[in-house]
């Protein structure tokens, strides 16, 4: 098993030893990292100790251990799979050559912008969610909280390690930007706009993981087809991580979902908000808003990008080895597209298209999730489904931005949009709802009225456990 050496300063398994200078550099900025954790992780509970699993190895068999960890004694790292033997760059113009360890110069400033993007994502969704520990529903939640969000610290030093790595002083002030830009913050917000959403309460936060954090997964599973092989390898084992993340969300919902369900039964007029509970339309609306914010994270459905990424063999497909042709020089999309205030169907060249053929993965998946809890309903015995909304729904980014969709993707006017957005996307009376609900329960074995214990705990521990001790 190839495993990390966790009394490292900076643990790894990239020989940091062997370069001192990049060493150097690293240890510099870990400090910044720490003061930007202690200002922006979590806040009031970084003298606690939490039930945590911190990577040991890059293996898939027993990669992780779990004990009692203080947030900010957390072991970030910088961990990479394994090289293959002889491994070949999978698509693109240069499919079936030597993948690259070191950066094509010609290729420089499109990784730079790949992996700044991709960093940027991890600290700011530690931020957006920094305030909820104060509002979990059960220590199995603020754990699982906890967990998300020491290994979103973890993926952006796995970006910032390639960075200081291969981009030599632009690497280094990239490095410390991402540091520097906030949330939310006007002067100075994150890069992509789904990451300067509030998320002000655990629907919010089950939503992100579910949806926002699904977009990062294909995202990574992109760049984990990299012919940049550092590239490649740092991402696969981010995927290892970010399962639970999506796993956080899904399940989360679901437990609302069935709690909600459990509250419809005893309510004669199936109200859950006589009885505390978050009835089923306004979590479609939640669903509703996250979803079109994160679709709008994979870009332009247009894109040249896109084309010039696929084309320089440095972000693929979901599945790559699936598709027959790794190149697609000549094939088609065909794309629903406005165009004089009619919605009409084109081809598109392939590689223009490569954010599309990337969401339509996501969408498939968040489908997928949506099938799981509208079981629960069904089994509940209710009419009730949920929907995913159409692509174009709520864009702001794309073909579809500055124009108005309903949530089944038919043209309206502005007028019709500001009618009906009311019973589409949370309101202001559902968000106070909502948060108004959020009280912490912090008692052994113990959650909040609006949701449902997990069927499980964490590794193989009860629901009723210590997953937090509080100082």
């Amino acid at each position: 098993m190839s495993t990390v050496n966790l009394s490292e300063k900076i643990p790894n398994n990239v020989n940091l030893n062997d370069d001192r200078r990049l060493q150097r550099a690293l240890e510099t900025w870990q400090p910044d990292y720490q003061k930007w954790w202690n200002e922006m992780g979590p806040t009031d509970f970084q003298k606690d100790s939490i039930y945590l699993r911190t990577a040991i190895s890059v293996e898939p068999s027993g990669w992780a251990h779990f004990d009692y960890v203080k947030m900010p004694d957390y072991r970030w790292g910088i961990f990479l799979t394994p090289p293959t033997q002889d491994p070949k760059i999978h698509f693109g113009d240069f499919e079936g050559q030597p993948v690259w360890n070191e950066i094509p110069g010609e290729f420089r400033n499109w990784l730079r912008r790949i992996i700044v993007t991709q960093g940027d994502t991890e600290p700011a969704s530690v931020e957006q969610q920094r305030l909820l520990g104060h509002t979990a529903p059960s220590l199995y939640d603020l754990r699982n909280l906890f967990q998300v969000n020491v290994e979103e610290g973890r993926h952006l030093w796995a970006m910032v390690y390639l960075l200081h790595r291969f981009f030599g002083r632009d690497g280094r002030e990239e490095a410390e930007e991402l540091l520097a830009r906030r949330s939310g913050n006007q002067d100075k917000p994150r890069i992509l706009g789904a990451f300067n959403q509030p998320v002000q309460n655990w629907l919010d936060f089950y939503m992100f993981t579910m949806f926002t954090d699904r977009d990062g997964k294909y995202q990574l599973i992109a760049l984990s087809e990299s012919g940049f092989d550092p590239l490649a390898r740092t991402t696969k084992f981010m995927l290892t991580e970010e399962a639970h993340h999506m796993f956080v969300g899904e399940t989360g919902i679901m437990r609302v979902v069935q709690r909600t369900c459990e509250l419809m039964k005893q309510e004669p007029n199936e109200e859950v908000r006589k009885l505390g509970g978050i009835d089923l339309s306004t979590m479609q609306k939640y669903i509703n808003f996250w979803y079109s914010a994160s679709a709008d994270l994979f870009g332009g459905e247009i894109s040249s990008n896109a084309a010039n990424y696929f084309g320089a063999s440095l972000k693929g497909r979901n599945k790559e080895d699936s598709y027959p042709d790794h190149q697609v020089k000549s094939e088609i999309y065909r794309m629903v597209v406005p165009e004089n205030g009619k919605l009409t169907e084109q081809e598109i060249p392939m590689r223009n298209a490569m954010n599309e053929v990337l969401r339509d993965s996501y969408i498939d998946d968040c489908q997928r999730g949506c099938d799981r809890w509208n079981k629960v309903i069904e089994q509940a015995g209710f009419p009730f489904r949920f929907t995913i909304p159409s692509r174009r729904f709520n864009r702001n980014i794309g073909i579809y931005s500055g124009m108005y969709f309903t949530p089944k993707g038919e043209l309206i006017t502005a007028e019709e949009w500001e009618r009906h957005k009311k019973d589409w996307l949370p309101t202001q009376s559902d968000r106070e709802y909502v948060r108004g609900l959020m009280k912490p329960v912090y008692e052994i074995g113990k959650i909040a009225n609006w949701i449902a214990a997990p069927d499980k705990g964490v590794n193989q521990k009860p629901f009723a456990f210590e997953y937090v001790r509080f100082e």
